[in-house]
């Protein structure tokens, strides 16, 4: 017989089993849930996870840099309820509905300069797919087919799939499936770590972009764009660097006739405290992916947004000069709703202002996390801090999760940065309890 779930609730240990025999969980050598047991979460609560034996979790990274206003959002989940009665999914070729054609106007309303022509996905790295293919189609069609290269930051992350990760420059996702990728140039990171002594943040970012330059005057005819992570590079330990990068940036692009593709799916929404992250340097790119907090967090969603003259570009009476890329579930209604809903929060209760206090907060309750002796490079970007632990534990990563969870805290380092990303309804008491816990935790190291 199937197991209903009208059946009493499973256990820690039953969910736990049941996964390990059923689930291939992602980014996990499965091997090590041996040593450190599935975490079975039942239940969600503004910045709370509660698990199935009672415990709960702040959630500091927010489920993955997703969640923006908490788990279980009354907002989203009426607006979610209420598009459920209506129409939950039709396909987007041949037909349209209300939430992807509001969804797509307010995005135009809020991206920065012209950007509009919203062409959907369900992931981040689905949406660096789309913007890939969009710009080497574009210089296609421009009769300039020798453009088909792509440039990116070192250190960069795009994401997984074959387009995204060979534009990825982070080695532990590159280096096994290095046979399958295309070939793409990074060029130097602007992230201030990498700065000479003495040598400011801005300094060491124009520095790159000169590189970038150099690099540009040689190889803008076989290139078709440059993309990037603005001012936050995620995956590399949330690498920070100054805005003045990305204005040289887009200055170079178009005096070579380059594209810029500005990879937002982890810092749009307000994740840097502007509402994108392009806002710091006041540029538009030609292209810009969103996805994590596009929904809330709640539902897979993502979408590239370009300009007229890339659109203009497919637009002909020839089916063969469109644009013949789609996924069943493009501009998925429930999805679109929930990223309505998310929009109407951040307006109604005036979000990136009131991030700007939480952040102000944050920051000055941390002083003893920053200054703490094992703690190195401490810094913040908006609603995103991190900073590296001094440590010789090669498996500090996974024993800091661990102690995260005994102190009720969900902490997720990459490699030795630990970073918090939390959701925006983190309140005083909640940074308290974060920041005493992280303390804590180092003690144990």
């Amino acid at each position: 017989m199937s197991n209903s779930h009208h059946q009493s609730p499973l256990s820690a240990s039953q969910l736990q089993q049941r996964s390990l025999a059923a689930v291939w969980h992602p980014c996990t050598q499965m091997k090590q849930h041996e040593t450190y047991p599935l975490v079975p979460i039942v239940s969600g609560q503004g910045v709370w996870l509660h698990d199935a034996d009672g415990n709960r979790y702040l959630d500091a990274i927010a489920s993955w840099w997703v969640n923006l206003f908490g788990h279980a959002n009354p907002t989203i989940n009426a607006a979610i309820r209420d598009q459920l009665e209506k129409i939950e999914h039709v396909m987007l070729a041949g037909f349209t509905h209300e939430p992807v054609v509001t969804l797509s106007e307010r995005l135009k309303n809020l991206a920065p300069g012209a950007l509009g022509h919203c062409f959907y996905a369900s992931d981040g790295a689905s949406a660096i797919e789309i913007a890939l293919k969009m710009s080497f189609h574009y210089w296609l069609l421009r009769g300039q087919p020798q453009k088909n290269g792509f440039i990116s930051l070192q250190n960069d992350y795009h994401g997984e799939t074959l387009g995204a990760l060979s534009v990825t420059d982070v080695a532990i996702f590159r280096e096994t499936y290095a046979p399958l990728l295309r070939p793409c140039t990074h060029v130097p990171t602007p992230d201030w770590r990498y700065a000479a002594a003495g040598e400011s943040p801005r300094d060491f970012a124009l520095r790159a972009a000169t590189a970038l330059e150099n690099h540009l005057a040689k190889h803008h005819a076989q290139t078709a764009a440059l993309i990037l992570e603005p001012l936050v590079q995620g995956a590399a330990g949330m690498g920070m660097y100054h805005p003045v990068y990305l204005q040289r940036a887009r200055e170079i692009c178009d005096r070579y006739q380059v594209h810029l593709i500005a990879d937002e799916i982890a810092v749009g929404f307000g994740r840097t405290g502007t509402l994108f992250a392009c806002n710091q340097a006041d540029i538009t790119p030609d292209f810009l992916c969103l996805s994590k907090g596009l929904s809330g967090g709640y539902l897979p969603l993502s979408v590239v947004m370009t300009t007229e003259p890339v659109y203009q570009a497919f637009y002909d009476d020839r089916t063969a000069r469109a644009f013949l890329h789609s996924h069943s579930h493009t501009g998925n209604a429930l999805a679109c709703r929930a990223a309505l809903a998310s929009l109407d929060i951040f307006e109604r209760d005036r979000i990136i202002e009131s991030n700007q206090t939480k952040a102000a907060y944050l920051n000055k309750i941390a002083a003893p996390l920053a200054s703490h002796p094992k703690v190195r490079n401490f810094r913040n970007c908006g609603m995103t801090w991190a900073f590296e632990v001094e440590t010789d534990d090669n498996d500090f990563a996974a024993r800091c999760f661990q102690a995260g969870l005994k102190q009720q805290i969900l902490l997720r380092p990459l490699g030795k940065t630990v970073y918090f990303m939390p959701p925006y309804v983190i309140n005083e008491p909640e940074m308290d309890l974060l920041v005493e816990g992280t303390l804590r935790v180092l003690d144990t190291f």
